[in-house]
C-alpha cells in the first residue's frame, strides 16, 4: 500500500483521470471465505452498506468475521475517475478513497452495529492517512444507501465525537454521503479477500481504543 503524493491533496474534477468505460479486469465470482457471490444483484433481504477506513485488506477482513454479514467486496469511491486501478487510486489522481462493501442481513446484525465496528477499527480524525498510510485513498468515509443509513451514520458521528473528544482526539474528518452521488468500483481480484489469501500480509488496521456508544446512534427505522 503506498502513495505516489508528496502531499495528499484530493483532485478537483477536471484535474482528476478519466478512467475508462469499461473495467481492465474480471471479478471473481465468490468470496474466498464466505462462498457467496460478490457482485449483485443480491438477495431482496440483504442491505449494502460502504466504509472508508484506511487500507482495505484488513478492513475487509473485519466485516467478513462478522455474523451477519452475506458477502464483502474491496473496491474504490469517493471521487471521479471511471473503473480505477490500484496504481490510478496510488497516484492520487482519482479522488477515490479504499472501501468496503458490507452486503449484511439487517435480520441478523444492524446497520448500527456495523457503525460501531466501522468507528472503533480506524482513526476517523487523521484525515488523508490511517497510521503510516498516508494519501487520499485511506481517508475515513461513509457512503450510504438509503435515508434511514444516512441518518443513523451521521448520528453515530456525532456520538463518537463525543467520546473521541473526551479521550483527547481531534474533530472526526469523517465524510457522511449517499452512494449515489459517489458510485463503487470494485477492486482488482487480488486485492478481494487479500488477508484470506495472504495470511502474513499487510494489515495497518488498528482503533483509538475509545468505545462508540451505539445505543445513541439508532436512527427512526433501524
Amino acid at each position: 500500500m503506498f502513495s505516489y503524493r508528496r502531499t495528499p491533496e484530493l483532485p478537483t474534477r477536471e484535474e482528476a483521470l478519466t478512467g475508462r468505460a469499461e473495467p481492465l479486469f474480471a471479478l471473481p465470482e465468490k468470496h474466498t471465505v464466505l462462498g457467496n457471490p460478490l457482485a449483485g444483484p443480491y438477495p431482496a433481504h440483504l442491505e449494502v452498506a460502504d466504509f472508508g477506513l484506511g487500507c482495505f485488506w484488513g478492513a475487509e477482513r473485519k466485516f467478513w468475521q462478522t455474523p451477519g454479514v452475506w458477502t464483502t467486496l474491496a473496491g474504490y469511491q469517493g471521487g471521479f475517475t471511471e473503473n480505477p486501478t490500484y496504481e490510478e487510486v496510488c497516484s492520487g489522481l482519482t479522488g477515490h478513497t479504499e472501501v468496503v462493501r458490507v452486503v449484511f442481513d439487517p435480520a441478523q446484525v444492524s446497520y448500527a452495529a456495523l457503525l460501531k465496528l466501522f468507528w472503533e477499527s480506524h482513526d476517523p480524525t487523521q484525515g488523508f492517512r490511517q497510521g503510516n498510510d498516508v494519501g487520499t485513498q485511506y481517508r475515513s468515509a461513509v457512503y450510504t444507501h438509503s435515508p434511514a443509513q444516512q441518518a443513523t451514520a451521521e448520528a453515530s458521528r456525532t456520538a463518537y465525537q463525543q467520546v473521541l473528544g473526551s479521550s483527547g482526539y481531534g474533530q472526526i474528518t469523517t465524510a457522511v454521503l449517499p452512494a449515489a452521488e459517489r458510485p463503487f468500483w470494485p477492486a482488482e481480484a487480488a486485492h478481494q479477500q487479500y488477508l484470506d489469501k495472504n495470511p502474513g500480509g499487510y494489515c495497518g488496521i488498528g482503533g483509538t481504543g475509545v468505545s462508540c456508544p451505539i445505543g445513541v446512534a439508532a436512527a427512526p427505522g433501524e
